[in-house]
């Protein structure tokens, strides 16, 4: 999908002054607020933006504030499966 945004000239004059990538920025913070308002889920996040791995889509949030909240329950069975993980050894 593309969108386009309508910004007025002096403000757009401004912007492009400093800044080369307004469209990765606009779709950073984009997806930034959808992550936080629960719209987007840390994957489709790291979809959006070109993300290669749930790792590099972590640091993103994480660099801006935006920590993934876990439910008690997926708490519960990530500790679950390290448990079990440590007894297989």
């Amino acid at each position: 999908m593309e969108i386009t945004v309508h910004i007025p000239d002096e403000v757009a004059a401004s912007i492009q002054a400093g800044n080369s990538e307004l469209s990765k920025r606009l779709l950073e913070a984009y997806a930034l607020d959808a992550y936080r308002s629960g719209e987007l889920t840390s994957h489709q996040v790291g979809q959006l933006l070109g993300f290669e791995s749930p790792m590099e889509t972590d640091a993103f949030l994480k660099q801006h504030g935006a920590y993934i909240e876990y439910t008690e329950a997926e708490i519960d069975a990530q500790r679950r499966a390290l448990q079990d993980a440590i007894r297989a050894r």
